[in-house]
């Protein structure tokens, strides 16, 4: 009778055993690529491979937060047969890995995969159909990227095709520019923009406002001048502020942070004076905000935490009202690390405060539960942390809080120095 009871438990645990391993992309296994080929042709499904490397920290993000999706699984298990392409090679790797070497160095060279993670697709027949490099944040955005591989309008290698063939009409300059981003091919990229700039009329309409602040990354491309001469325009379409944002980042990219290195190795005594004077000049309403910035910048590169501190709270009191939620993260948490001074500390928690405020981040989170131990509110820090532990939807990210949170519980350091 006992044993009829285990049996009928363990025959009720184990569908929800088999629907939990079920959840998530299902990659194949025990194939060869022309095994994988034949089966796709023959089930008609599109063939979806991850090509990574187990050094790749995006790769594993996508490996451990995004594949595993239940809604992420359902729409890739219905219409692709997903394969692992592993192209580094490890001591660890398992017999079914190093079968597949030569093939991944094969399909490496063949579509020129030199970014991680890279994700092709290919249709039913084989061919290659559209191109993806790098991680996405979470699984929305993901089936997103994954839907033009069914809209011909959006596909990498379609568009390339059209575009190779000298066909430069607007619409497809815009869409290759696009898809050619999207795939990690830069220099496609930077010309089907520029190109589709150059027959831009109307500044006024949003689709165009778009189009080049995702396509200006210097000085010397078509969007920048709107942005620097009608931010108005920008901001009317993008937010308030925003176009100011994008130029003074490559302020900051062109005309200061490049004096950070000589002939590839760290400058112990930038010239402050000078970049202030050539930017007053060149960029006069930008100068003394990219001077500040890039101070902050260049003493946290040199690690050089006694100048940091008072460069990013002189910062942040002049320009912290315009401060994006990451950057309040990143300083308030490199003062946390780092900074002995407690009134430092204390108004890097403001800043962390503000980080969250309009989407309850966990990593931001985290960052506000942290500074609150070391201030010595514990209790107060330990309910935080347990809020980052919760709004966190990564395993490894999840895990990381844990251990944070155990520290505290205990009454152990959070930070490295003393």
């Amino acid at each position: 009778m006992r044993m009829k009871k285990l049996l009928l438990l363990f025959m009720t645990i184990l569908p929800a055993i088999v629907f939990a391993q079920e959840k998530g992309i299902r990659f194949e296994h025990g194939l060869t690529w022309e095994q994988i080929k034949a089966k796709a042709k023959q089930e008609n499904k599109y063939i979806f491979l991850d090509c990574f490397t187990t050094w790749c920290g995006p790769c594993k993000f996508m490996s451990s937060s995004i594949f595993p999706l239940e809604e992420v699984g359902e729409y890739y298990n219905s219409r692709f047969l997903s394969v692992k392409l592993q192209l580094d090679t490890t001591k660890q790797d398992s017999e079914e890995v190093k079968s597949w070497y030569a093939t991944g160095q094969a399909l490496a060279r063949e579509y020129k995969v030199t970014g991680y993670p890279t994700f092709l697709f290919l249709d039913p027949d084989g061919q290659p159909v559209h191109r993806i490099v790098g991680s996405s944040p979470d699984g929305a955005t993901w089936l997103k990227r994954t839907a033009k591989v069914f809209e011909p309008g959006q596909q990498y290698y379609a568009l390339m095709k059209k575009y190779e063939s000298g066909d430069r009409d607007p619409a497809t300059l815009r869409a290759v520019a696009a898809a050619a981003m999207d795939a990690f091919d830069q220099k496609t990229a930077d010309a089907a923009s520029k190109a589709y700039i150059t027959t831009v009329k109307d500044w006024s309409a949003k689709e165009n406002i778009e189009f080049a602040a995702k396509f200006t990354r210097s000085s010397k491309d078509p969007g920048f001048k709107i942005m620097l001469q009608e931010p108005e325009k920008v901001n009317a379409v993008l937010g308030e502020g925003k176009a100011q944002q994008a130029v003074k980042q490559i302020v900051l990219r062109e005309e200061v942070y490049r004096h950070f290195w000589i002939k590839g190795k760290s400058n112990p005594d930038v010239n402050w004076k000078a970049i202030t004077d050539s930017l007053k000049k060149k960029y006069p309403a930008y100068a003394d905000e990219a001077v500040a910035m890039g101070k902050v910048t260049y003493y946290q590169s040199q690690k050089d935490w006694d100048k940091f501190a008072p460069a990013v709270v002189s910062y942040m009191k002049k320009y912290g009202a315009t401060t994006s939620a990451f950057d309040l993260n990143e300083f308030a948490w490199t003062v946390f690390e780092h900074c002995k001074d407690m009134t430092c500390v204390t108004e890097a928690l403001e800043w962390s405060r503000r980080s969250f405020k309009d989407r309850e981040n966990p990593n931001h989170i985290d960052t506000y539960a942290n500074i609150l131990y070391k201030m010595g509110k514990k209790d107060e820090a330990i309910s935080w942390q347990e809020k980052a532990v919760a709004y966190s939807t990564s395993p490894q990210e999840k895990k990381a809080f844990q251990a944070t949170l155990d520290k505290m519980k205990k009454g152990e350091k959070t930070w490295k120095h003393d």
